[in-house]
């Protein structure tokens, strides 16, 4: 697997293999990344009374979540030790021979803001808005704003095309053409739903 300079971006994005849509300026690619900005959709976990999150619950994660949309100049405040759903105000489409993944900005970074806890990964075929997994790990509340460049988006190519990239009818893509911040789906994965293969 190779990385993508900013030139093969520029060629992937001009024959819309890859597509990154609306990107604001050339601006925004990077040496090999491209800059992603956030939206304005967040999803937080509220105080409940229940102790645990429990995936094999039939209930909808939903349900532990508040959902909160901020106009654009207006900033939304993630304070010390906070966890927060959000995704990129672009939408992604990559081929069947390219997977990607999201780090975080270094100047966010540098503010103590973690942009995905562990799903940094874009399989081949994935379509949608990224949700960012956001935690402020620092000690002090720090504003984002919609629009603002958050995190990088870092492509890879394939040594072949997926069988059966993201989105395939026989595979389980559960987050497929998201537009907003999506809760875990994982009560949906099949070991947890007994229809194991």
């Amino acid at each position: 697997m190779a990385i993508l300079s900013d030139i093969d971006i520029k060629k992937c994005l001009e024959k819309k293999h890859i597509i990154i849509d609306p990107i604001l300026s050339d601006k925004q690619i990077q040496p090999s990344s491209v800059d992603l900005r956030i939206g304005n959709e967040f999803k937080g976990f509220k105080i409940t009374s229940r102790p645990y999150i429990d995936p094999f619950d039939k209930t909808s994660l939903e349900s532990y979540m508040d959902s909160v949309n901020i106009s654009d100049d207006e900033p939304f405040i993630i304070h010390p030790g906070e966890f927060t759903l959000a995704t990129t105000y672009e939408t992604v489409k990559l081929p069947s021979d390219i997977v990607a993944r999201v780090e975080g900005r270094s100047s966010i970074g540098r503010l103590g803001i973690t942009m995905h806890v562990t799903a940094g990964y874009i399989d081949p075929g994935f379509e949608g808005k990224i949700t960012l997994e956001i935690s402020n790990i620092g000690k002090m509340p720090v504003a984002l704003y919609p629009q603002q460049r958050v995190c990088q988006i870092v492509f890879e190519t394939m040594t072949s095309p997926s069988a059966k990239p993201y989105g395939h009818i026989d595979r389980d893509s559960k987050y497929m053409k998201q537009t907003g911040p999506q809760v875990s789906k994982i009560k949906e994965d099949f070991d947890i739903i007994g229809d194991k293969e």
